[in-house]
């Protein structure tokens, strides 16, 4: 699977050029967390690892079209691997992992491979780097603090309780408490008031 794999690496970084919220960094940590949590899990890994990979291939496109980019990432991911003769029996795996990996989406992952991919997805929007995300996102959009915040509690405080998997729920717990701790500092630092001790 190597082999195939390289390609679809090489790929994957043509279209992310640029660091980013949802960036080449971003799927590389989303990859790594499903290698970790697929061999504990006992994941197929030829189905986990490409869909990890593929999985915001068409975040720039949705920025662009409003397309939404788990359906349109579906799409070139079978549309590629299909190109370099991946095997017919795992596409369509890939593609429903890709599809049900979007917090806000509405599609259940229905395989324990796009449960995985899931909660990667999650994880990676929680603790430190989830906090430094937030507020790369906010910055990208033209935001402040205000809007990190904002999506700290719209969003962030609540996926430790979203995830599929054991192993995923240990790691969720860690870094939901430091974002939850690393939140109310905020909030004391922000709140408008200053107490010197």
């Amino acid at each position: 699977m190597d082999e195939p794999l390289e390609e679809i690496r090489d790929y994957v970084r043509t279209v992310f050029r640029d660091a980013g919220a949802h960036g080449l960094d971003h799927v590389q940590r989303v990859t790594l967390l499903c290698e970790a949590l697929g061999a504990r899990e006992g994941a197929d890994m030829s189905i986990l690892i490409p869909a990890a990979l593929f999985h915001d291939i068409a975040r720039p496109r949705e920025e662009e079209t409003g397309v939404p980019h788990e359906e349109e990432g579906a799409r070139m991911a079978e549309s590629f691997l299909r190109s370099i003769g991946y095997p017919d029996d795992r596409i369509a795996g890939i593609a429903h992992a890709i599809r049900a990996h979007r917090y806000s989406t509405g599609i259940a992952p229905e395989t324990l491979e796009a449960q995985i991919l899931s909660d990667a997805d999650k994880l990676d929007a929680m603790g430190a780097v989830g906090i430094a995300r937030t507020f790369m996102q906010a910055g990208e959009r033209g935001g402040g603090i205000a809007d990190a915040t904002g999506h700290f509690h719209e969003k962030l405080l609540q996926l430790s309780g979203r995830m599929y998997t054991e192993s995923a729920r240990v790691l969720a717990q860690r870094r939901h408490a430091f974002l939850a701790a690393f939140l109310e500092a905020l909030d004391d630092e922000t709140d408008g008031t200053v107490t010197l001790p």
